[in-house]
């Protein structure tokens, strides 16, 4: 299910990819992915720095 906020079709539609490719619930991915993206922003891995 789309969360209640804002987001494209074409975002919606790349988190249920997302979600079928990991074989987990759509509700699990919409959990899932924003945690995975602050803890890529809280803790940068340098080896993926675009210098």
């Amino acid at each position: 299910m789309r969360p209640n906020i804002d987001i494209t079709h074409t975002l919606h539609g790349q988190i249920k990819d997302y979600a079928e490719d990991e074989e987990m619930e759509l509700s699990e991915a919409y959990s899932e992915l924003p945690e995975q993206g602050l803890e890529t922003v809280e803790n940068p891995d340098e080896s993926h720095r675009m210098d």
